[in-house]
């Protein structure tokens, strides 16, 4: 059986007779595939859809990034401009808005290689104002942007196994939604800027889960309970989340690489709080997160994966004194 990519799409129009604006409105194609932003995330989506058989064009801030990928058959493109006008579906999964607007804008950006008919998949965790805005000038190009950030980190990118919250028009969802099925779990929820919402809303619970979790292990630890056992048994109990469960080695022996890295996570925290703001509700608990990872970067910790938050509060806290029979690990 040929692989996926073996026919190239002109070629495949002209065996069928079908214009190619209609060949890539179906699923039983495979589309080319542009990717810009080859970072942890972004290089772990891309390695994915190599190995499904897609071809795949790509660019990154240093082309080193992608260096593995090439060798996997990744076809660089100098800039995301190139890389939108040689692919039929561009994904994107870049750090915050001003890096968006970076590889969005100017005469090398996506707009500017961004053809009718084509779709911007965006994956990045940015504001839902921004996604919105570069929907707009989509789609007066006559192209698709959907923002569709995604929940998960590293590992599930790399098992396909990445929850896709996806905000934009349905039409266009349908266009891309077997290539996101590669990816993870799509949702459409609704219009541009809501999957970005519902990604907010998911990660401001995650930050008050590590840290929650992190307070009561010191509780535990510092009243005598073994910490690995207080990790086993916390986990084990209603409050173990898939989350906590995948961080709580990291929690035991925190590694120098991160999975989703302090910044990156106040980073969304203060998207949440900003939107919180323009909707008038108070994110209690984003706001205590926001100031223990404004703590966790003074000391050091911004580049750390967000388990890191269990050593911060550890530090922050002034060492026990044994009373009542109990046996402290100082005492």
């Amino acid at each position: 059986m040929p692989r996926r990519g073996d026919c190239p799409p002109e070629s495949a129009a002209r065996r069928g007779g079908v214009p190619r604006k209609d060949i890539t409105m179906t699923a039983t194609r495979t589309p080319t595939i542009g990717f810009v932003g080859l970072g942890h995330m972004g290089g772990a989506m891309a390695a994915r859809l190599l190995a499904d058989g897609y071809p795949v064009y790509g660019t990154s801030r240093t082309r080193q990034r992608a260096q593995r990928l090439e060798s996997s058959g990744l076809r660089w493109r100098d800039t995301p401009r190139e890389v939108a006008e040689a692919a039929e579906v561009v994904l994107t999964s870049v750090p915050d808005d001003a890096a968006l607007n970076a590889v969005a804008s100017g005469d090398d950006g996506i707009l500017a290689g961004l053809a009718a008919r084509k779709t911007w998949v965006e994956m990045s965790t940015v504001s839902p104002q921004a996604s919105r805005e570069l929907a707009r000038l989509a789609a007066a190009r006559s192209a698709t942007m959907l923002d569709a950030p995604v929940s998960g980190s590293v590992p599930q990118a790399h098992t396909g196994t990445l929850t896709i919250m996806v905000g934009g028009d349905e039409i266009g969802y349908a266009r891309v939604e077997p290539v996101l099925r590669e990816l993870g779990r799509p949702t459409r929820v609704g219009a541009n800027g809501q999957g970005l919402a519902l990604k907010l809303a998911i990660n401001t619970s995650l930050a008050a889960q590590m840290i929650a979790l992190s307070e009561g292990l010191l509780l535990a630890e510092r009243s005598g309970v073994d910490r690995k056992l207080a990790v086993q048994l916390m986990t084990d109990s209603p409050i173990g989340s898939p989350m906590l469960k995948a961080r709580a080695p990291l929690v035991l022996d925190l590694p120098e690489g991160a999975w989703f890295d302090v910044n990156l996570m106040q980073k969304d925290l203060t998207l949440a709080l900003d939107a919180g703001r323009r909707l008038g509700i108070p994110l209690l608990t984003a706001g205590i997160a926001d100031e223990v990872l404004t703590l966790a970067r003074a000391l050091g910790y911004g580049h750390r994966d967000l388990a890191a938050v269990f050593e911060v509060l550890e530090q922050a806290t002034t060492p026990p004194v044994a009373e009542h029979g109990i046996q402290t690990p100082e005492s």
